[in-house]
């Protein structure tokens, strides 16, 4: 199950903490096999990556309550909190910047929090998107819109993850780490 984090709703739609879900848009772009259907307070529909069926996610509770949709949509589906992919953005990488990791703390990201909680567990696979930080709050931040500059390398940044998430589903988490996150110390296309 690949997650997209965000916030439904128009009023969200193109800001930083919605990056989550323009990912898995895309990934239904490249793959839909399926319907959107609405299960357990979330938006699902399958698709196909590589030889595999996904169902891909994107929870419709807000971001801070995240985990009550994923948590009851794995338990419906008998999937284990490890065979999760969280997609999300991050302040603290820059604009176009992913990382891959296996596990680890929220690091202050309510979304990831909600998630870790209710599945009581930090070995949450995670695809983290960098949308940058400035000197003003996060929380009007993470919900303002990406600037026009910004767009062609959120754009490239979609892109890749997608490509990240293929080879998470074909090769593994290792082999994806082991690609992508080498590429976390430049922005994409230097």
């Amino acid at each position: 199950m690949v997650v997209g984090l965000g916030n439904p709703g128009p009023r969200y739609l193109r800001t930083r903490h919605n990056v989550g879900f323009m990912v898995a848009s895309a990934l239904l772009s490249r793959g839909r096999s399926g319907p959107d259907r609405v299960k357990d307070s979330a938006l699902v529909a399958p698709a196909k990556i590589g030889a595999a069926e996904i169902a891909i996610v994107q929870p419709q509770t807000f971001m801070n309550l995240s985990g009550t949709a994923v948590a009851a949509l794995a338990r419906r589906s008998g999937i284990e909190a490890a065979e999760i992919l969280l997609v999300y953005d991050d302040a603290d990488l820059d604009v176009g910047l992913l990382r891959i990791r296996s596990s680890g703390s929220p690091a202050g990201h309510k979304g990831v929090a909600s998630v870790v909680d209710c599945f009581g567990t930090r070995d949450v696979p995670r695809l983290r998107l960098g949308i940058g930080k400035d000197s003003g709050e996060l929380a009007d931040r993470v919900l303002a819109p990406f600037s026009g500059a910004e767009w062609p390398v959120v754009e490239k940044m979609i892109e890749e993850a997608c490509d990240a998430v293929e080879m998470i589903v074909a090769r593994g988490l290792t082999a994806a780490m082991n690609q992508y996150n080498r590429r976390a110390q430049q922005p994409p296309g230097e």
